[in-house]
């Protein structure tokens, strides 16, 4: 494995905090040493292409590298909810939910885990395996990944670096996910749909902010520059509804306006980036975010085979 994918001394994700975690000690994500996850079942609210008919076999996996104060998924991200699952329990996992027909393995947030994910993904597994992040990842750690993820699901979050800084706790968050994502882009080339699919390439999200249009606009910019016309998809989702410390904080106590909405949809259809997948205005709604109650993890069992 490389030397970078460690627990110790850990630099896994843009923070590098350092911590040994093999020792006791908690990452910047909260995380110690080996796998915690708190769910593992087809998930049906992906992108068409990523959810198909039968699902996406996704694993959501607890802390995080990012810690946004909006998270939509901050009982497991930020209050840290899970339960350990061993290397060979998630490979076991992947196979059930391949089993049962799912088009993918998705990995929901994996960055702090990957010491002990990325034995779990060999042998190669018989369906692309999605890496779903929130954008914040460091160029050297998606090079270990380099022909084990099919498809990069990523977030690019920010255009402004003072509104990551605030909200994300990262004012490098914007030079950092475009570096990523141009890295992810490198590995898969252009977007491969088969049968109504993606079997590899890169699908970015962009979140729309209540009072945030320009963040938006700045986005959706780079992505028109950065990237020939379709080789990427874009998904503009405005689904955002007041969750975790932003909820008291004005305007992200209240939900996307429609004018908002109308005003950052215009600027994609401008940029030409109809390749992708947007939101109507009604699916801000809780019934996106799934139960995070320990369905489908493998029963508790000898964790032996952890990484250290």
């Amino acid at each position: 494995m490389d030397p970078l994918i460690t627990y110790k001394a850990c630099a896994l994700c843009p923070r590098r905090c350092g911590a040994d975690r093999t020792a006791g000690e908690r990452g910047w994500c909260g995380m110690g040493p080996g796998i915690r996850a708190a769910r593992a079942a087809a998930h049906y609210w992906e992108e068409p292409v990523i959810s198909g008919e039968y699902g996406s076999g996704a694993v959501f996996f607890s802390g995080c590298t990012l810690g946004c104060r909006f998270c939509q998924n901050y009982e497991i991200s930020a209050e840290k909810w899970g339960e350990p699952v061993s290397t060979s329990g998630l490979r076991q996992t992947f196979l059930r939910l391949i089993d049962e027909g799912c088009h993918n393995i998705n990995l929901v947030t994996p960055t702090q885990f990957l010491p002990d994910i990325l034995p779990a993904l060999e042998p190669k597994l018989p369906v692309p395996v999605v890496y779903n992040c929130g954008g914040y990842e460091r160029v050297e750690t998606l090079r270990a990944l380099a022909g084990k993820v099919d498809i990069w699901l990523p977030d690019m979050k920010y255009s402004d670096p003072a509104l990551a800084a605030h909200l994300s706790r990262a004012p490098d968050y914007v030079e950092t996910a475009k570096a990523a994502i141009l890295e992810m882009y490198r590995q898969t080339g252009p977007c491969v749909i088969e049968h109504g699919l993606l079997r590899r390439g890169v699908l970015i999200r962009h979140l729309i902010l209540p009072g945030q249009v320009d963040n938006s606009i700045g986005v959706l910019e780079w992505i028109a520059d950065a990237f020939p016309k379709g080789a990427v998809l874009v998904s503009l989702m405005s689904q955002y509804v007041p969750m975790g410390p932003a909820a008291k904080e004005p305007p992200y106590d209240r939900r996307v306006s429609r004018e908002e909405y109308d005003t950052v949809l215009s600027w994609l259809w401008l940029l030409g980036l109809e390749d992708g997948y947007t939101q109507g205005y009604e699916a801000a709604s809780l019934a996106y975010v799934p139960q995070f109650d320990g369905t489908g993890l493998p029963e508790p069992e000898d964790l032996s085979d952890r990484v250290t």
